[in-house]
């Protein structure tokens, strides 16, 4: 690789990765490259093949946002996601921004819980990346973009899933605990600075709690979430914090055996339907 630019990573980086490893069904037969094909970078992404050929031709500069899935979808390790921003155009001083980056073990770590409706979250409460059954039960958050991607910007600014919670005095307790903790380690965010300066405008809810020096948590806690196709659901709300990468995963699951196990169940058929057909539709592409 005599001289490195974005497209020549990402290609190089995207025939190193074993489909089966990212959740893709195994091939028969021979393929013409090893690694994953445009086609399946760009599903497991959320963009065009066509986007994911200019980037590799370097064509096309990707934002922020799109670099951030791009390494997820890669398996990519914390160095190399800042190498592609770096090429991308988006290097920042070191500690100046909150990392966004899923790690390869947390990213496995989702893999095996497939069956669990599962998100992943940075310090600030913005959504990264959530499975197919967490986009069955809520509906499917790539739909979502910038703010809107924000749990704690959605709920002061009435942008909030329908979700009903035991104790809603302290979950915004804690949604505005987390914010002020992330505010304080990393003062030179800017969109965390300016978002936090929004809500203080828009909520006076959140604007009082702000004010005050209370330091809450989450735990398990159970939700109600209503659902189109099954109704409502009563689930146990968990969060696991992964402190070195600064991330946190929410998963919510159902007693065994009980009428909301059935439904999470029906609701994982439809989740794992709607990924069989996006994977099968990229296997026509080279």
């Amino acid at each position: 690789m005599t001289h490195m630019t974005l497209g020549s990573v990402l290609r190089a980086w995207r025939e190193r990765v074993n489909p089966v490893d990212v959740g893709l069904p195994a091939r028969r037969g021979d393929r013409r490259t090893p690694g994953l094909r445009r086609e399946e970078v760009a599903w497991l992404a959320g963009v065009s093949a066509d986007y994911i050929k200019r980037i590799e031709q370097d064509r096309a500069q990707p934002s922020g946002e799109v670099v951030r899935a791009l390494a997820r979808a890669l398996r990519v390790t914390r160095e190399e996601h800042q190498m592609l921003a770096g090429l991308a155009g988006h290097a920042s001083p070191p500690g100046a921004s909150v990392p966004q980056h899923v790690t390869p073990g947390v990213q496995r770590m989702a893999d095996r819980l497939a069956d669990v409706p599962l998100a992943i979250y940075d310090v600030t409460w913005t959504l990264l990346t959530a499975n197919p059954s967490w986009a069955a039960l809520f509906g499917d958050p790539a739909k979502d973009s910038g703010r809107r991607r924000n749990l704690v910007w959605q709920h002061f600014t009435g942008a909030d899933t329908p979700v009903r919670h035991d104790d809603l005095d302290r979950h915004e307790r804690s949604l505005t605990a987390d914010l002020r903790d992330a505010a304080h380690r990393y003062p030179h965010d800017p969109e965390l600075a300016s978002m936090v300066t929004a809500l203080r405008e828009y909520s006076s809810r959140f604007a009082d709690l702000w004010e005050q020096p209370t330091v809450a948590r989450h735990g398990g806690i159970r939700k109600m979430i209503p659902n189109t196709v099954v109704g409502e659901l009563t689930l146990d709300c968990d969060v696991l914090t992964v402190h070195d990468a600064e991330l946190r995963v929410v998963m919510f699951t159902a007693a065994p055996s009980s009428p909301d196990a059935d439904k999470l169940a029906v609701l994982n058929v439809i989740g794992l339907q709607t990924m069989t057909t996006h994977s099968e539709t990229t296997h026509h592409g080279t």
